[in-house]
């Protein structure tokens, strides 16, 4: 699946490197020197350097070799083909995996259906369409303690109306 990783930002430099906005939670593989990302205006790039400069991702990319060949490049999304289903560590999914799974209490009824991750700074929520409406849910372990991907379904523990935990 082609996912959206990062943008390009300003030049820096002399010698063709551009900042990066990183739209990705793995940018050590998906920034890693020899990677291909493709783009929406440009085909696809190749990375050929790649460090952290005050906390911000500069890259190089194979082709480009001054300050006026990369300015071209602003703004430009960066994409990268991934492999979601491919195994990964426990309790580690992709939104993608995560839309579209029914959501059922632990008494086996259903629950509704999960229409988005919602990425806040503390925890993700689970965003899931029910009957009564859009309930959102801290993907946490103790209120989703079970996810099973190939089945898309779960097991939820939502909020009663008093807005407690049950």
């Amino acid at each position: 699946m082609r996912l959206l990783v990062g943008r390009i930002g300003r030049a820096h430099g002399i010698l063709g490197e551009a900042t990066i906005e990183v739209r990705t939670d793995d940018p050590e593989n998906r920034f890693a020197i020899g990677a291909r990302l493709q783009t929406d205006k440009h085909g696809e790039l190749k990375i050929i350097s790649g460090r952290v400069h005050n906390g911000i991702l500069l890259i190089g990319f194979e082709g480009i070799t001054d300050r006026n060949g990369i300015e071209k490049f602003k703004d430009t999304l960066l994409y990268s083909d991934v492999d979601i289903d491919a195994e990964s560590e426990e309790d580690d999914y992709h939104v993608l995996q995560l839309i579209g799974c029914i959501a059922y209490l632990e008494s086996g009824e259903k629950f509704g259906e999960v229409s988005d991750v919602v990425n806040l700074p503390g925890q993700d929520l689970l965003a899931i369409i029910t009957a009564h409406g859009e309930t959102l849910i801290p993907f946490v372990h103790q209120l989703v303690p079970v996810v099973d991907i190939k089945a898309k379904r779960m097991t939820v523990i939502p909020p009663d109306l008093t807005g407690e935990v049950i």
